[in-house]
Formats: structure tokens, C-alpha cells, sequence
């Protein structure tokens, strides 16, 4: 593991992400983003595309979890789901790339497995992150592996749609931790400060947060929806 990555041992990690039916797409918005971010303390991002991560990697000298979101009419899997996503973000060389660990199939009925072992032999020192779902998942990560394991899908998934990584004191956290031997990165529903803190005294690498930051469309309905 680079300095650039260890940097990020402990410390908060802002998802700086707009999808194109959202009022802040655009590269250049999430660019900015990454700089308000760093300037409340982050010490690293998470993006999607690489036009994004090119325009962020401009205004911030932050480590960068990267990943591609494209939908695929055959795959429950959305987030760099093929090779043509890893391609992509390799020309922008993010530290870390993400993708989707769940045991659902992949485009084309290829597995998890076969996929990651496919990445591996094709780049063998890039770090590569995994969005698991349920505890399952992430053992199955860790076995084959992926050089982080994160919560990232937690109740986005029909197999995890009853679970909420915050139940019983993280208790899906605090088990992925205790029995696997890479480092696990805290994502999904991370969305108070206490919670952060917390996942980050439980053993968490580090924490990622988005919406609640990045989203402004969703804190506004919060308030809203509270005043209704």
C-alpha cells in the first residue's frame, strides 16, 4: 500500500458524485465539490467517471476511489460492472477502484470470480476495493483478494434489502472486521458525524460519506419533509 493510500488510515472520505438526472452533474461542479471537501478536512474522494476524476485530480491532490456506474440490461451489477469500466478509469489511474462484489451476476453471466481474476491478471498492481452487501460478501472479497473491503451496499440489494449498517452497533461492520484480513472501508447510510466517528472506533479503515454532504437536493428534502 502507497503513502497516498495510507493517508487515509482513520480519516473521512467525501463521495463526490452527481448522476445525469441530477440538478449538479457536471465534471466540473464535482471538481469544485472535491475542493469543498477537502477544505472541511477530507483526506480523499470517491468519484465516478473519468471525466470527473480527471477535473477533481485538477483541483485537489486528494487519493481518489473511483468507479463507473453503467447499467447493463443483463446485471443487477451497476458499479464497474466490465473490463470497459476498468479501462476507463485506468487512463485517469484513481488510487483505488471500486467495484461491485455483491454475488450477483455480472453482464454476461460472468462471475464475480472469474471477473476479478480477469482484473487482477490484467492489472496487477492497481488496488481494488470491494462493495459488498452482506457479511457473506465481503468473506467471499477478502478470500479472493480485493486489497479493501467496504459496506458500500448494505440494504441496496435484493439479499441485504432487510439490513442497515447501523443495527445493533454496526454489527454487520464489526463482523466483516473481525474475520477478514484486509482493511475495511465504512460506506452506505454513514450519515452523522457520531455514526463516522463510531465506525472509525470500531475498526473501520476509513469512512466513506456522501449524500449527506454532496447531495444538497436530498438534505433540503430532510428539512422539508420535517416541516411537513
Amino acid at each position: 500500500m502507497n503513502e497516498r493510500v495510507e493517508q487515509l488510515k482513520g480519516k473521512l472520505i467525501v463521495s463526490c458524485q452527481a448522476l445525469p438526472h441530477e440538478p449538479l452533474h457536471s465534471s466540473f461542479i464535482m471538481g469544485r465539490m472535491a475542493l469543498a471537501a477537502k477544505e472541511g478536512g477530507a483526506s480523499g474522494i470517491r468519484a465516478n467517471t473519468k471525466e470527473d476524476i480527471a477535473e477533481i485530480q485538477s483541483q485537489v491532490d486528494l487519493p481518489i476511489i473511483g468507479i463507473v456506474k453503467r447499467d447493463y440490461a443483463d446485471s443487477k451489477v451497476y458499479i464497474t460492472p466490465t473490463m470497459k469500466e476498468i479501462d476507463e478509469l485506468m487512463e485517469v489511474k484513481p488510487e483505488i477502484i471500486a467495484m461491485d462484489a455483491t454475488l450477483d451476476k455480472r453482464p454476461k453471466g460472468v462471475s464475480l470470480d472469474e471477473f476479478f481474476a480477469e482484473v487482477k491478471a490484467k492489472y496487477p498492481d492497481q488496488l481494488f476495493m470491494a462493495d459488498c452487501s452482506t457479511v457473506e460478501e465481503a468473506l467471499h472479497a477478502d478470500e479472493i483478494g480485493f486489497d479493501f473491503i467496504g459496506t458500500t451496499m448494505v440494504g441496496y440489494t435484493e439479499q441485504s434489502k432487510d439490513l442497515k449498517i447501523e443495527e445493533n452497533d454496526f454489527e454487520i461492520l464489526r463482523t466483516i472486521v473481525k474475520n477478514v484480513k484486509h482493511p475495511v472501508i465504512a460506506e452506505g447510510n454513514v450519515n452523522t458525524p457520531e455514526k463516522a466517528k463510531r465506525v472509525i472506533e470500531l475498526g473501520a479503515y476509513a469512512v466513506v460519506v456522501g449524500s449527506i454532504i454532496t447531495r444538497p437536493q436530498l438534505i433540503t428534502k430532510s428539512f422539508a419533509e420535517a416541516l411537513d
